[in-house]
Parts: structure tokens; C-alpha cells; sequence
């Protein structure tokens, strides 16, 4: 075969698809060593290779990820890390043949944070694993999913001291393009090439369209070296104890192509990803002959770090009169008109400039309530409480918070919600939340000590006076709690279902997802006669067509009906976002004809898209109660 430097100079490589995440979804248990089964069940890994390599793959990954001894010693295996990653490569080659270049898979071992790992040990456990897979003869190191730069440039420098393979490194990176620990990544590139590695690029922590995004707005054109990249199928739902991912094989094919436009030479898929969506990438690029690296591709400089969210994530607070009384809450205000609550998303740095103008201008808008989420997406961001009580005591505007199971145990769930009513902060939406492997932080731990039906349940016993333990409290919070509801699924009836057990547990309102079909609308309210409770719908304006196509493939509980991706398609920019204003004043039209509560969802902070909804929502409603005071 030709060698690998050469063959990405002149063609774009496909590479495999995700082995742990495929291998769960074969049946094999979560929890175990799947670097072992290259001891154990040679065979099931083998069959996986092979398949990748039948969809297309060009480039396969030996089953070595995790396979250093720091990490296999969580099995008590760190004796046999070489026969490990020996076994990984002889795997891999049984089934490439001379039809594949096999790459040694290298993880990061800090993983995320700065776990107690020392320089000198990350030394000796990436010699380790390196030495093993370099004497079985691979044809490259692939260095994948590092968070930091010192880490990164540990491992690359244990493989430049032992050979002169072909080595390519690939960050995890967040939406904003940057490493988790703060380094650029045009920094990161920049150590990379010093160092002698051949590719660099990207892989896992986000999809396809979060890592366009750093390729077009953080990456200095042209480059010096080849790219690659290997994106998550999506963001990933918890459904039934299994992780579920979004993003399509046919979604992936179309990605493939932009990405190679963009200059990438080696494209594959992380997490969720399989051997359909390898196939896709494959046809796509069959035939595909790529620009030399040296001029600089025209690229748009657009943003496209897209933040859809699912519903259910925000925060609030209980306005108090001047002569003391309570005001009506938002379940008394939706009970006599149409009643607004508008998310607006916690910073993710320090600066809460941009933030206080959005809640200003919202207040002065009139909507009835601000939302925020508790870390959606699992990924960090300023205190919910904290600018809950900032915009209450600033504005004196109610504000709703999401309370997640995610990040708290009973302790801190129970401490967190009486913070809430010391503040008066007593509307409330409570969330599963989503899993932390797949944010910013992805080693930090996921909780989750409560269901969403038990959450509710525990807060509302708070409402009379008794802690999660049992114990009286000398007082009776007043909370008001909301429960998130996804609409956007293939058997409503059974969504209701779930939803009524919510009710049951306590709920005393429900805000949905957003939706884009105006259907959808007319078979919620008909779905939900029975029930006898508010429910807010959920709408969130687009702000581009590529943010249309992100909601649609990677977000979980978003679906875009095709009319709508095709108004939003090829549009940006002010011009997106005057679009995407639209289609929301055409669906909140029909949205205000079943339901009086409207839930909206600013994306990007672009608050004025929610003002001039906002705005929208009250003339609607004041045109709709004067023609019944005429009629």
C-alpha cells in the first residue's frame, strides 16, 4: 500500500467508526475492559474491524483506547497493557489484510481534568502502550481525544523518541474552540507541527457541526499539515439505560463532503457512530479528488457553533408585591391569558454583560418570566441561582430555574432547593439532565441520585415542610414545579403517557421541546385534552440553515420538519435570523390557538429575536381578547 503520508496528500481517507459505543450497542455490558475483549473475544472485535472495513474504511483503529495501564488497572489488568495492545494490532491486521492502514489507538489518561497523573508517569504509561503497539507493526499512532496541550505533547514525544510512523493527534474541543483546559487550539496546531506529527485534528465531545465550527472560525488557513476528524453522531439522549445518538448515516454522508471541501484528508466517526454512517461517508466521497493543501480554501467565516437544547432547563423566581402579597404565579397568570416564559442561557465565561441586557430588554418587553437552564448539554455555565436572584432583585422579573438530576446527590439537591426559597427564586423546572461523558467535563461524575419523577416528587414535599429525609423543616417552601415534556417523538401516545406520570408525581405545569410543525401543535392539544394542567409550548426561533441542520441531526428531542431546513437552507447571518423569526411568528400563530402558555428559546443569546417575538406573542393576544370583546 502506499504510505499513509502520501496516500492523504493526494486523497481523502475514511476511517472507522466508534468500537465502545458500537459494542454496547451488540450487547456487550457497559462497565467492563472492551480493551480486554481483544483477549477474551478476539472474535467480536475482529467482526467489527471487518465490517468498517466493508462500508469503506480506508483507515481502522486497533481496540487499544484505553489501554495503558493507568487506566486498566481499574480491572486489575495493568500486567498484561502489552499483551493488550499487542493482541489490538494483530486483531486489526487479521481483518485489514491489504485492504486497510491500521492505527495504534492511544487515549488521553487524563481525560478531561487534571487527575493525579504526573509528567513522569504519563511518561511511562504512553511508552508503555506505544512500545507494545509499535512492535506489532502498525502503520501510524492515532493520538485521540486529548483535552490538554502538555498531555498531548507527553504522548507525542513518546512516540517521535521510538519511531518515525506517521502520527496523528486529535483534540476533544468545546464549542467555542478551545481546549478544556484553555489553550487555543491555534496554539495546539502550532505545538503539533514542532513536533513532528503529520495530521492533526478533532474527534469525539462534539458533532459534525461543532467541529466545522473550530475549523472555520479558530483555524488559521491555509495549514501546514493534513486534517482529520472523527465527530460524535450528535449529542447523546439517556433512553431506557442506553445511550442513544441522533445524528444520521445520510447526515453524516452530506458532512463528509463539507468537511473535505474544508481540507480535512481523514474522516471518520467517535461516539455513535457505526458502520452505516461509515458507508455514507464513503458513497459521498467516492470519486472525490481533493485540492492540494497549499492555497487556501475560501471558506465562510460564519459561526456555527450552534447551541440548540432541548426543552426543560431553566430557571425563575416568585415576584412579591409592594404591600407584601404574593403575585399570581405562572400557573394562575396561564389560566386567564396567554403567559410567556423566555429561556435565556447562563454565560459559560465570567462576563454577564451580555446576559443582564438580554433579561433588561426581555422585562421591558413584558414577557412574565426568564428561564434558565442548570448546565444544559452538560456543559458548565455560571450559577442558574445566581442570575435568577441578579435578575430578581435588578428587574423584578420573576425568573424560572432548571433543576437537574445530573450533578447532585440528595444532600445537594435538598440543600440547593431551599437556597431557592431563601431567594424566593420558587419556580422551578426539574430535568434528568444530560449525561456528563458528553460535555465540557466529560470525567465528572453523573449523579444522578433521582429520576425526573422523583425529583418532582421530593420538591413537592418540600412544599409541606418536610426534608428528603423525613424531617420537618419549621417551614413550608412554596415551590411551583414544571416537568419537560418531548413531543417531537414517533409514538405520542406514549409521551403522554410518561407525562401523565409526571402529573401524578406532582407537576404542576409542563413545557415542551421545541416544536416546528404546525401538525404537531393541533395533535398536542389533542393528545393532552385530558389533562389538567398548562402546558407551555416550546419554541425556539432558527438562526441559520446551518443551525436548522444541527437541531435536526445532533440534538436530541428536535426534529425540523423539511420544509422548514429548505426556508432556512443556504442562510445566514442577519438574513437567517430574519427567517427564522418568521417561521416562529407562523408557528406561535398557530400555537396561541390551543395553548395560552408559549415557551420561547433565545439561541446564541440573540435576545432581540425573542424581544421582537415577545412583542409578537402580546399584540396576537391583545388582537385576540378585542375581537371577543366585540364579538
Amino acid at each position: 500500500m502506499t504510505d499513509l503520508r502520501k496516500a492523504m496528500l493526494t486523497n481523502v481517507l475514511i476511517g472507522d467508526g466508534a468500537m465502545g459505543t458500537y459494542l454496547s450497542q451488540l450487547g456487550h455490558p457497559v462497565g467492563i475492559s472492551y480493551d480486554e475483549l481483544n483477549l477474551i473475544s478476539p472474535d467480536a472485535i475482529r467482526d467489527i474491524h471487518s465490517e468498517y472495513i466493508r462500508a469503506g474504511a480506508d483507515v481502522i483503529e486497533t481496540n487499544t483506547f484505553s489501554a495503558n495501564a493507568y487506566k486498566l488497572s481499574r480491572f486489575g489488568l495493568e500486567a498484561k497493557t502489552a499483551e493488550i495492545n499487542r493482541a489490538g494490532v494483530r486483531i486489526a491486521r487479521e481483518a485489514a489484510g491489504s485492504s486497510a492502514y491500521v492505527l495504534g489507538a492511544v487515549g488521553s489518561i487524563r481525560s478531561g481534568r487534571r487527575i493525579s497523573v504526573s509528567t513522569k508517569e504519563l511518561t511511562r504509561y504512553f511508552g508503555e502502550q506505544i512500545d507494545a503497539l509499535l512492535e506489532e507493526g502498525v502503520d501510524g499512532i492515532l493520538l485521540e481525544t486529548f483535552f490538554d496541550l502538555e498531555e498531548m505533547e507527553i504522548a507525542v514525544k513518546s512516540v517521535r523518541e521510538r519511531s518515525g510512523v506517521p502520527v496523528i493527534s486529535q483534540f476533544a474541543v468545546d464549542q467555542v474552540g478551545r481546549t478544556l483546559d484553555g489553550y487555543a487550539i491555534t496554539d495546539a496546531f502550532s505545538m503539533l507541527k514542532q513536533e513532528g506529527v503529520d495530521v492533526a485534528g478533532f474527534n469525539c465531545h462534539s458533532g459534525p457541526q461543532g467541529i466545522m465550527s473550530v475549523i472555520q472560525n479558530q483555524l488559521p488557513l491555509p495549514l501546514e499539515i493534513p486534517m482529520s476528524v472523527y465527530p460524535n453522531a450528535g449529542l447523546a439522549s439517556f433512553v431506557d439505560g442506553k445511550y442513544v445518538y441522533r445524528a444520521t448515516p445520510a447526515y453524516f454522508g452530506d458532512r463528509a463532503r463539507d468537511f473535505a471541501d474544508a481540507g480535512v484528508r481523514l474522516i471518520g466517526g467517535c461516539c455513535g457512530t457505526t458502520p452505516e454512517h461509515i458507508t455514507a461517508m464513503a458513497k459521498s466521497l467516492a470519486g472525490y479528488k481533493p485540492r492540494p493543501l497549499s492555497p487556501e480554501p475560501k471558506l465562510a467565516r460564519e459561526s456555527l457553533s450552534l447551541i440548540g437544547r432541548p426543552a426543560g432547563k431553566e430557571e425563575e423566581h416568585t415576584e412579591v408585591r409592594p404591600d407584601g402579597a404574593a403575585a399570581p404565579t405562572l400557573v394562575d397568570l396561564v389560566k386567564q391569558r396567554h403567559t410567556l416564559i423566555v429561556e435565556l442561557d447562563p454565560p459559560r465565561d465570567l462576563d454577564i454583560t451580555k446576559f443582564m441586557e438580554g433579561a433588561a430588554a426581555l422585562k421591558e418587553a413584558g414577557v412574565d418570566a426568564v428561564t434558565m437552564a442548570d448546565n444544559s448539554l452538560a456543559v458548565a455555565r455560571m450559577s442558574n441561582m445566581a442570575l435568577g436572584h441578579l435578575v430578581q432583585e435588578r428587574f423584578g422579573l420573576r425568573t424560572l430555574a432548571h433543576i437537574a438530576c445530573r450533578d447532585r446527590n440528595l444532600i445537594g439537591t435538598q440543600s440547593h432547593m431551599m437556597g431557592f426559597d431563601a431567594l424566593g427564586i420558587n419556580h422551578v423546572l426539574a430535568v434528568t439532565g444530560d449525561p456528563s461523558r458528553f460535555g465540557d467535563l466529560p470525567d465528572a461524575s453523573s449523579v444522578y441520585d433521582l429520576t425526573s419523577f422523583q425529583i418532582i416528587k421530593m420538591i413537592k414535599q418540600l412544599n409541606e415542610g418536610i426534608a428528603f429525609s423525613g424531617k420537618p423543616l419549621k417551614h413550608k417552601a412554596k415551590f411551583v414545579v414544571g416537568a419537560a415534556f418531548n413531543p417531537n417523538v414517533k409514538h405520542l401516545d406514549k409521551a403522554v403517557q410518561r407525562l401523565e406520570k409526571k402529573i401524578a408525581s406532582g407537576a404542576d405545569y409542563i413545557m415542551t421541546q421545541p416544536v416546528y410543525d404546525p401538525d404537531l401543535i393541533v395533535r398536542i392539544k389533542e393528545a393532552t385534552a385530558h389533562l389538567d394542567i398548562p402546558i407551555f409550548i416550546g419554541i425556539m426561533p432558527l438562526a441559520s440553515g446551518k443551525n436548522a441542520d444541527y437541531l435536526h441531526n445532533e440534538v436530541p428531542g428536535i426534529e425540523l420538519p423539511e420544509q422548514i431546513r429548505s426556508r432556512m437552507s443556504g442562510l445566514s447571518g442577519e438574513q437567517g435570523r430574519l427567517e427564522g423569526t418568521e417561521i416562529a411568528k407562523e408557528l406561535l400563530d398557530g400555537a396561541m390557538q390551543h395553548f395560552n402558555g408559549i415557551y420561547l428559546m433565545t439561541p446564541f443569546l440573540f435576545y432581540e429575536m425573542s424581544v421582537a417575538l415577545a412583542k409578537y406573542v402580546q399584540k396576537k393576544s391583545k388582537e385576540g381578547a378585542a375581537h371577543l370583546f366585540h364579538s
